[in-house]
């Protein structure tokens, strides 16, 4: 093992990080932010040894309105398109200043945080790149609240279908978001990379444990968060946790790893909620009629056995491992 090496460990009830919080309190999310919860812990989980990228979106504007900032650790704020680019290249630096022995001979990951809007669609680019580039100490976190929320709810490619956004309203003519949410994890594991993984703040520990195996794994990791959005989603503030299990247990957001090629299930859903229950809690569906439910539930029952087949394929003991 390097010096410089970061062994992992997962996170439990008796092994949560103790201290500050990495992002402090009295930054400008909107109540109920289930974005901000996540990354909340997803820096508690990672410790003030990082060096963060945030491209332009919620996290940047709440978290650090000029001259105020509630970063507890070196951040950057960049555009909307190139979050993954100054991230490899700060990691590219930092590589060479430890290897000229000018910096700590230890890990430093570098992480970079972005929106669906600014992964899945304006930032996919800068990301294949430094995802096929191999970066070692590479973290990418999307934040994934389904829409471009920060500049007044308009759709992206993670939308799913059937919401109602700024860009693709529901009427007589229209049910809302026509196409299906782009499959983002998938896209990341096709680079090769090492760990790629979904994760919800609804299960915080998971979620954390995962910010943990992303550190230590020597290689890019791409880390895919469900985010609810009060405010876009039409969703009260006090059901983020909520709103959360019943994405999980509808099987809408399944939890699952990719080490190396190889998918880990880590929460099998066997008995699932109705994706009704899910949606009646949102005003962003509220249009929605028994059918259009039907018709989607057959879609996410689909997805989820892919999930199911794939993390089949692999041995017990590494479902076990996870």
């Amino acid at each position: 093992m390097r010096a410089y090496e970061t062994p992992f460990e997962k996170v439990t009830a008796k092994t949560f990080p103790k201290g500050p919080d990495v992002l402090a309190s009295g930054h400008r999310a909107c109540q109920g932010c289930g974005e901000v919860l996540a990354l909340r812990l997803l820096l508690k989980a990672l410790g003030p040894e990082i060096i963060c990228v945030s491209a332009t979106g919620c996290m940047e504007v709440c978290t650090a309105p000029f001259p105020q900032s509630a970063w507890r650790t070196p951040w950057i704020h960049v555009a909307f398109e190139n979050a993954a680019a100054v991230a490899a290249g700060v990691e590219s630096a930092v590589g060479i200043l430890r290897r000229k022995k000018r910096g700590p001979d230890r890990r430093i990951p570098v992480v970079a945080i972005a929106g669906d809007g600014g992964t899945a669609d304006i930032g996919i680019q800068a990301l294949s790149g430094a995802l096929e580039r191999g970066h070692e100490d590479f973290i990418y976190i999307c934040l994934d609240n389904e829409a471009y929320m920060n500049t007044g709810i308009q759709r992206s490619s993670e939308t799913p279908f059937g919401a109602n956004t700024t860009t693709s309203p529901s009427g007589k003519r229209s049910k809302g978001q026509s196409t299906w949410k782009k499959d983002m994890p998938a896209i990341a594991a096709a680079h090769g990379v090492p760990y790629v993984a979904t994760a919800n703040p609804a299960f915080h520990l998971d979620l954390m444990s995962k910010a943990r195996r992303a550190a230590a794994i020597e290689g890019p990791a791409y880390l895919h968060v469900y985010s609810s959005c009060p405010t876009g989603w039409r969703l009260k503030p006090e059901l983020a946790v909520t709103i959360g299990k019943l994405a999980v247990n509808t099987r809408i957001f399944p939890l699952y790893e990719v080490l190396d090629g190889r998918y880990v299930l880590n929460r099998k859903v066997d008995s699932p909620v109705p994706v009704s229950e899910y949606f009646k809690l949102q005003g962003r569906f509220r249009h929605l009629k028994e059918e259009d439910y039907g018709y989607i539930q057959a879609r996410v029952n689909e997805e989820y056995e892919k999930i199911v087949k794939l993390a089949e394929t692999f041995p017990v003991e590494l479902q076990a491992a996870s």
